[in-house]
């Protein structure tokens, strides 16, 4: 499911799949982390991401209004489509026509209305927080200052990008590439990746430990593809990213042919770093990021990349092993190091600091920064700033952020009323897995066992983090973004070698998403996404179960998708199928996986559903087990399934639900981009895909066989 927030510089090797993907461009994936996950720090200061969205606004302005609540409504539904021909365009006919992409947006989905809500909420937070006041608490100063300093644009545009003539300088005084790895790792804690990730994360076969691991990183476009692949449309990518640094060099002082000359450079090695890095569909197997080496091994195997030097200078503590998420990467990049001169390597870096950092330069460097983001990914404006530096507040300081978040807009009632879904969901699992006919009695206890262990978090942590030691300084926008990153990435790497923390979260509690993590066995749901239309107390179980319901069987079902299942209950890495319901498992899969390869997403572009497999898994296992679950509590309350509530019965209003939460509008750019770079379907197809393999959708709406929502080979794993 999908996160429009970045991924994180510590490598987690933890199986994350997330409710919501990221739409917007992005850098590719952190160390050890295939598309479908995100690291437990999956909200770190946009770093490593292609330009957030950012414009020109001012401190200090009046409050703004606050959007409606997007609630469940009748009118967004198309009656003059036949929901047996196309559900879809039923449930969200009218939503579509309504609902036009705002202009600072790639794309508009319910997440996004949510987060309009949220932002509202957070914009009177930190507007409050960021007035100088020595009464503030501690974590109100911090959020405050950091707010504060971030909305100063005249002191942005003073400064332009002398923040980062310290970083320059630093790099091009490098002597030998030994020095230059060393420079590498302490660039790396602040800025995006240079050649490859080294973090921390849960060991893959102790779950309870941390483990360090290094991984395949380093390049600025959102995947290989775009570097390796010679469509039209990937080419004129490449024209536009060329064009791009050109600019961004000359702007920091470059001749036009010195600056043209260096973003060749860059690119050249990016697309070095792009053909020795291993393709988002194999990495979605851990199996294929499974490589615990001895760090004299990886060192002899790849000499160049200085590995203890590169290591000591980040200020990791001492650790004799680690995993390697791809070897076949650090063998040929290896290579890469040696003969690529150091000149090149200086301007590439030079490229890593002055992308990382663009977004929160001078208004110059924001807007060349966005025109390329546009081009990616079709968004016509830019949000105004205050938007943009919520967004940075809670990235660098989420869980201060959370807290006044927390109190303000979420109850004990929500978080009991959520907890009781998901023990209903937990129990429809259990039931499903029980009389699931293709599975042996022998695995069906261990999954049991594996469902009983999984662990919920509702709507905020237990234990706040501490960031006493993070030095925020009213009015130095990029110190503090700098400093942010560095107390992330050390913060991550001093975990190696120590137990894992079982209560730490991967989202901050204002985020509008969700997640299962196999490492950790657990679903954890932030407050921000517990409201309308995925959550509404006012509303009847039948929506709120096709909804958020279906969102918590999402989640459960994760645990057994095709990466879920290889993690057992306390999440280490291990097989605990009998070969013969594996074999069932894989064939059940892959009627899934070709089903959605034949969708269209976009112009001639097919889905891959080999990528998307286990988001549809999920999306169809959690239908299943959420309407059974709704079945269960209308039973327990001796309601009747067929009464009627504004013309439809139960089923019917948990199927619109449903639809509800994934009627989308989206550009064609964001289309094409997620078609390589998102494990999640496209919205028509999360929702048509899994109502035509559901004879319980066919019987509600009356559909025959023959009609576009009844598959004649229904798929179904779980």
């Amino acid at each position: 499911m999908r996160n429009r927030f970045t991924r994180s510089a510590a490598v987690m090797l933890m199986m994350i799949a997330v409710l919501h993907g990221q739409t917007s461009s992005q850098a590719p994936q952190k160390p050890g982390l295939p598309s479908t996950e995100k690291s437990s720090n999956a909200k770190k200061a946009n770093k490593g991401n292609i330009t957030p969205p950012a414009n020109p606004a001012k401190t200090g302005e009046s409050p703004i209004s606050r959007p409606a609540v997007p609630k469940f409504d009748l009118a967004n539904l198309d009656k003059s489509v036949d929901p047996c021909v196309d559900f879809y365009q039923f449930a969200c006919g009218n939503w579509i026509k309504q609902n036009p992409i705002p202009p600072d947006y790639p794309d508009w989905i319910s997440f996004n209305e949510v987060t309009e809500y949220n932002l509202a909420v957070l914009h009177d937070i930190l507007e409050k927080a960021s007035v100088n006041d020595p009464k503030r608490s501690p974590v109100m100063q911090k959020i405050g200052d950091y707010y504060a300093s971030c909305m100063d644009e005249k002191a942005a545009n003073s400064k332009r990008y002398s923040p980062l003539k310290p970083e320059f300088d630093r790099i091009a005084a490098l002597k030998d590439k030994q020095q230059m790895l060393a420079v590498m790792g302490v660039e790396a804690l602040a800025w995006p990746d240079p050649i490859f990730g080294f973090g921390a994360g849960p060991d893959l076969h102790n779950a309870d430990m941390t483990l360090a691991a290094i991984d395949q990183s380093g390049m600025t476009l959102p995947d290989r593809d775009y570097y390796l692949k010679d469509d039209a449309a990937t080419v004129a990518i490449r024209k536009a990213y060329t064009d791009h640094m050109t600019k961004m060099f000359s702007m920091i002082g470059q001749t036009p042919q010195q600056a043209a000359q260096n973003a060749d450079t860059v690119l050249k090695i990016e697309t070095e770093l792009a053909k020795a890095s291993m393709d988002r569909t194999q990495r979605r197997d851990p199996k294929n990021r499974d490589h615990k080496m001895a760090i004299a091994d990886v060192e002899a195997m790849a000499p160049n990349f200085h590995l203890n030097t590169y290591f000591t200078a980040t200020g990791a503590p001492a650790f004799k092993e680690l995993n390697v998420g791809n070897p076949e990467f650090f063998k040929a990049v290896n290579t890469v190091i040696e003969n690529t001169p150091l000149d090149s390597w200086k301007t590439y870096m030079t490229w890593r600091v002055l992308h990382g950092a663009a977004q929160w330069l001078s208004d110059d460097f924001v807007n060349e920064n966005f025109k390329f983001d546009k081009a990616l990914t079709g968004q016509e404006e830019l949000p105004v700033r205050w938007k943009r530096c919520i967004n940075s507040t809670d990235n660098a300081l989420g869980e201060a952020l959370g807290q006044p978040y927390v109190d303000e807009t979420f109850g004990a009632e929500g978080k009991q009323r959520m907890l009781k879904m998901v023990d209903a969901l937990e129990g429809a699992l259990r039931s499903d897995i029980s009389d699931l006919p293709w599975m042996t009695p022998e695995t069906k206890k261990q999954a049991l066992v594996k469902l009983t262990a999984i662990r919920n978090k509702i709507g905020f942590p237990d234990k706040w983090r501490d960031y006493t030691k993070l030095k925020i300084v009213r009015g130095d926008l990029v110190g503090n973004f700098q400093r942010a990153n560095a107390f992330e990435s050390n913060r991550q790497l001093q975990k190696i070698g120590k137990p894992v923390d079982k209560l730490e979260w991967g989202m901050t509690p204002p985020t509008v998403n969700a997640y299962y993590s196999g490492s950790h066995n657990e679903i954890v749901f932030p407050a921000g996404i517990l409201q309308p239309p995925f959550f509404d107390r006012s509303i009847d179980d039948a929506i709120n179960m096709g909804a958020v319901g279906l969102v918590i069987g999402h989640e459960l079902t994760h645990g057994f998708d095709d990466q879920g299942r290889k993690f057992d209950p306390k999440g280490n890495l291990r097989d605990w199928w009998t070969p013969q319901d594996a074999q069932e498992f894989e064939k059940r899969a892959s009627c899934v996986a070709d089903e959605y390869s034949s969708f269209n997403a976009v112009d001639d572009l097919k889905l891959n559903g080999r990528l998307t497999l286990g988001e549809n898994t999920a999306d169809n296992g959690g239908a299943r087990i959420s309407l059974m679950a709704l079945h269960k509590l209308m039973e327990q309350a001796n309601k009747d399934a067929n009464a009627k509530v504004d013309g439809y019965t139960a089923d019917q209003r948990f199927f619109l639900g449903f639809g509800r939460v994934w009627c989308e509008n989206r550009t064609p750019e964001i289309a094409r981009l997620s078609v390589r770079t998102d494990p999640h379907s496209p919205g028509k197809w999360r929702v048509n895909g899994v109502v035509q393999n559901m004879p319980e959708f066919q019987k509600a709406f009356g559909c025959k066989v023959g009609q576009p929502m009844v598959r004649e080979n229904a798929c179904r794993v779980w």
